[in-house]
């Protein structure tokens, strides 16, 4: 098992650490196959061989990558509240994606992912 996602956590502590350490803890939990990797040059929960979901730290925000614009797309009704590119969900330590929308969005991801290793 890699050391990708463990290894870019430890250089960030606080509530930031904290909000990126909850969207990979969701991610296990909904996908415990899913191994620390790279995904797009982020570190990232690969399952199935493709990227399930990361999260980064920018200049002003995080941000969620769950490798598919059609999963971010499909979720805008979630979230409300939130800017959102193609591909990635902005969110802030103070402005936390909320759980069942979290879970929607990797749930919608992993079921891509299973649909192509069928």
């Amino acid at each position: 098992m890699g050391t990708e996602v463990s290894d870019y956590l430890n250089q960030f502590d606080g509530g930031e650490r904290a909000a990126m350490e909850h969207v990979y803890a969701v991610g296990r939990e909904l996908a415990p196959e899913a191994v620390e990797g790279t995904s797009y040059g982020m570190a990232a929960l690969v399952y199935r061989g493709k990227g399930l979901i990361a999260t980064v730290r920018g200049r002003n925000f995080l941000s969620v990558y769950p490798f598919s614009g059609v999963v971010v797309a499909n979720n805008l009704d979630v979230l409300d509240g939130f800017e959102t590119t193609t591909g990635s969900i902005h969110y802030s330590a103070d402005h936390q994606l909320p759980d069942a929308a979290l879970r929607r969005i990797i749930e919608a991801r992993r079921e891509e992912n299973d649909a192509k290793t069928r």
